[in-house]
């Protein structure tokens, strides 16, 4: 009997994602690591490499993540939800295929297969490169963001640069700081799918041609093509799996025609590196601008690239259907929400003015209305430094058009300004986008604030400061505007994964619902005198701190004690966070060894880990004087082992994870009102360390949340620090007034660090007396004393362990669940939801829609 001819719909069910075998137990993980290893590695067991055991897992768990991952997708495609776009120039991802795990429930059946086929899945986990692409706070907190957002349900998206390089590896040479290029992907990227049939172009230079009736033309530009690539992000438990899109930056395949014409095509293939050159390595500046025309272009690469993307998905609504069926943009503010990670991708504002005006025909004034409830803005620092200014010259020449817009946009906005304050010109000229000095140039900041419906800082004493301060005038303006988000951490990857003696304990006591309700941690504050569960805690922070030090002395040669407090200060090197303050400390805690060696000595283990900006010569010199400290009390042999020093090399995400469970001590030692927030503290305080601190960035939140009886406080608060200046701040006066400050200064100004050279640290000591810009010296005193204080409560366990466990307790607050669901309601205008999508061997929400349907790829 003839076969029936089948329909394309019934050809297409046949690739359902239902029907793709379950590995959930250990028996399919076997046999999917093998096949993984034969067909994909294409290798044996007689020749594979470790790295070739890593891929094979990686694409194992991976396998797991697809059919979830295009489930999702149909699902968003099929119900239509507003969708949130996340645009950040940093993703700081770290390590995938462990997160991937904890957040499908696998972890245990992976380990027990890797175990059964002779592998250890640690040392195979060790072999993941970290996905460096950012340079500190600012990138990590994207992607515990993305984390909150899958497991919140939310149809969202984090779009960014796929760069080549990122921040670079640390290695330290003789105290110094030497960077080496991050090759992360040499040896590819399993989490990864690249997207060429959906690569745009993205245009540059050329110049305008005005239509009249406010429309242009931006004609004669360079294009360069954006080619996405797509990571999977798992939420925790609930089979919801969003996208992380990153571009890559590609050359167009015609020739310039210059060399084409004068026949020098070797020339002309090699001068395509120059298109490609703008995803090719991260900026690493970690609160400073450089205005250089290669990072503008990265800037509005990432966003030409995702308002096209962004568009392209608004219009195809209808499932199934890649043609365009919306054609209002009426409804995009409620189908689209776009949230600027600070005010690098900011040019989202001109060039959705500019899409929306010169391709789409819309009058100005609607577009205003539309961009302007689309777009929300997050501002992640008050260090004048560290805010964008963008020279008129460079955006004259890179994005002509754009600048005509935000001429347009500043005049319109000063307009409404000169309205509602008539006869105030100095405000209009204080509030102007538009700069005259030093050099004409576009405040990003104030682009982002005049245009977009929401600002917010990140937490409760950054966003005062920006109100009240830094955008006083903005604010006056619209009161309404400015909101308080503070920032949060992953309890996924901060706590689950990274300390999982710490969470059984946890669980034990409250159950185990707290990894997506954070708050019941409160619920461990009861048991705070029992003795069972303090001798737990005690028990896992010494197992923690016995494999740290292992790691310590493998990797660093460095034999420390695990019965020492483990006082840790990991974050980029930056005179506002002084790191320099706590090396005087280390100074003095070796000087009062040193005069009285049998003095009751609380012993110490310091550690400092944290990457300078390469062109940043303080940070650098701050890095070489810690080691030349560290390289003195480390080889006195009347100190032993009492006081130990340790620079930890490359720290990252990955050495994060190991470090921060093993603390004793947090050190979050910003001058009050500097840092934004912080979110290592957050980390810090989940994993039962105790902070010493200000009162600065999240801080103060901490000590409402545990109660300042539980916190480490020292030093000047924002209004004292006000006031020193305002008197006059002298710190030679600080410096002639402590005897053990002024030793311990006079030891690096001396040589006593750098006999080889006694002038290696004379700009240091220069800088603290005169041009002491984070009032180190003021603080100086306050601090030593909290530090005494810190000894002294170290020498009772049991109360220093209850004062951990209320931390974890009081750390609720701090899930960036939280803050993404403050983001949702009040910014986004979306529910969250602890929704559960059916797994991919279960029946879908739609049935009929339980295949993959060709044209549904124009929904990623």
């Amino acid at each position: 009997m003839a076969a029936v001819p089948q329909t394309d719909r019934e050809k297409r069910k046949q690739i359902s994602v239902r029907e793709i075998a379950q590995v959930g137990d250990v028996v399919n993980l076997k046999k999917t690591f093998n096949r993984h290893l034969h067909y994909t590695i294409v290798k044996d067991r007689n020749v594979a490499t470790p790295r070739d055991y890593f891929f094979a897992l990686a694409h194992a768990v991976r396998d797991h993540l697809v059919g979830r991952w295009i489930r999702t997708q149909q699902y968003y495609y099929e119900k239509d939800p507003k969708r949130v776009y996340y645009l950040s120039l940093e993703f700081y991802m770290g390590r995938s295929l462990s997160n991937t795990m904890v957040n499908l429930g696998i972890q245990s059946a992976c380990d027990e297969a890797m175990y059964q086929l002779g592998l250890d899945i640690e040392e195979l986990e060790e072999i993941e490169e970290d996905a460096g692409l950012g340079n500190g706070g600012l990138g990590r907190l994207a992607a515990c963001f993305l984390d909150s957002m899958a497991t919140l349900g939310l149809a969202a998206y984090g779009y960014g640069l796929r760069y080549d390089y990122g921040i670079f590896t640390q290695k330290i040479r003789d105290g110094w700081q030497i960077e080496e290029p991050d090759d992360w992907l040499r040896y590819g990227n399993p989490w990864e799918k690249a997207r060429p049939e959906y690569m745009l172009p993205v245009n540059f230079y050329g110049r305008v041609e005005n239509m009249g009736d406010g429309k242009a033309k931006w004609v004669d530009t360079k294009v360069v093509f954006a080619m996405p690539f797509d990571s999977p992000v798992p939420g925790y438990g609930n089979n919801t799996v969003n996208t992380m899109r990153l571009w890559s930056a590609k050359a167009p395949n015609s020739f310039d025609l210059q060399f084409f014409n004068d026949g020098d095509y070797i020339q002309a293939v090699c001068d395509r590196n120059i298109a490609e050159n703008i995803s090719r390595v991260l900026y690493p500046n970690d609160n400073f601008f450089e205005g250089k025309e290669l990072r503008l272009k990265q800037e509005y690469f990432l966003v030409a690239a995702t308002l096209q993307d962004i568009i392209r998905r608004f219009k195809s609504s209808k499932f199934g259907c890649r043609d365009p069926v919306r054609t209002s943009f009426e409804t995009f503010p409620e189908k689209v929400a776009i949230q600027l990670n600070d005010t690098h991708p900011s040019m989202a504002i001109p060039e959705l003015m500019r899409i929306l005006i010169d391709i789409e025909g819309i009058p100005w004034e609607k577009a205003w209305d539309i961009t302007y409830n689309a777009c929300a803005y997050t501002n992640h620092t008050v260090l004048p430094e560290a805010l964008e200014r963008w020279p008129v010259s460079v955006l004259e020449q890179v994005l002509p058009r754009h600048l005509g817009i935000i001429y347009e946009i500043n005049s319109r906005f000063l307009q409404k300004v000169r309205e509602k304050f008539p006869g105030q010109d100095d405000r209009v000229r204080r509030m102007s986008i538009v700069e005259e000095s030093p050099v004409k140039a576009i405040n990003m900041a104030y682009l982002c604030i005049a245009s977009c419906h929401a600002v917010n800082g990140v937490a409760q004493i950054h966003s005062d400061i920006i109100k009240n301060e830094t955008f006083k005038d903005f604010a006056e303006m619209f009161p309404d505007k400015f909101q308080n988000k503070t920032n949060g951490i992953t309890p996924r990857r901060w706590l689950l994964l990274c300390n999982p003696g710490l969470s059984d304990v946890i669980a034990d006591k409250i159950g185990d619902e707290w990894p997506t309700k954070l708050d019941q941690l409160r619920n461990l504050a009861p048991f705070v005198n029992d003795a069972g569960l303090i001798a737990a805690v005690q028990k896992v922070k010494q197992e923690n701190k016995l494999k740290l030090a292992d790691y310590i002395r493998t990797h660093y040669n460095v034999t420390v004690n695990p019965a020492s407090m483990f006082d840790i200060q990991v974050k980029r090197i930056h005179e506002y966070k002084r790191q320099l303050m706590n090396c005087l400390h280390m100074i003095v805690l070796y000087n009062r060894l040193k005069r009285n060696p049998n003095m009751a000595f609380v012993p110490r283990t310091i550690m400092i880990g944290g990457k300078a900006a390469p062109g940043y010569h303080m940070a650098k010199r701050i890095i070489k004087l810690i080691n030349n400290v560290a390289r003195v009390v480390n080889n006195d042999p009347i100190i032993g082992d009492r006081l130990k020093i340790v620079y930890l090399e490359n720290y990252r995400v990955s050495l994060a994870e190991k470090v921060i469970p093993a603390a004793d001590l947090s050190e979050q030692i910003s001058l009050a009102g500097t840092e934004a927030s912080g979110t290592g503290n957050m980390k810090f305080m989940l994993n039962g360390a105790l902070t010493i601190g200000t009162l600065d960035g999240a801080n103060v939140e901490m000590r409402e949340e545990m109660g300042p009886e539980n916190i480490f406080i020292f030093g000047m608060t924002v209004d004292e620090v006000d006031a020193l200046w305002k008197r006059g701040y002298k710190p030679m006066d600080f410096y002639q007034r402590n005897p053990e400050l002024k030793q311990a200064i006079d030891q690096i100004q001396g040589g006593y660090f750098s006999p080889e050279d006694t002038c290696m640290f004379g700009d240091v000591v220069d800088n603290m007396l005169h041009h002491d810009r984070f009032c180190l010296m003021a603080d100086f005193q306050s601090y030593v004393k909290c530090q005494d204080k810190v000894s002294e409560m170290y020498t009772d366990p049991t109360a220093w362990t209850k004062m951990c466990i209320l931390n974890v307790a009081a750390s609720g607050k701090f899930s960036s669940d939280r803050t993404i669901a403050e983001y949702a309601r009040d910014i986004w205008g979306v529910e969250p939801t602890l929704v559960k999508l059916p797994a991919p061997h279960e029946t879908p929400f739609t049935e009929q829609k339980s295949e993959i349907e060709a044209p549904q790829l124009s929904e990623y």
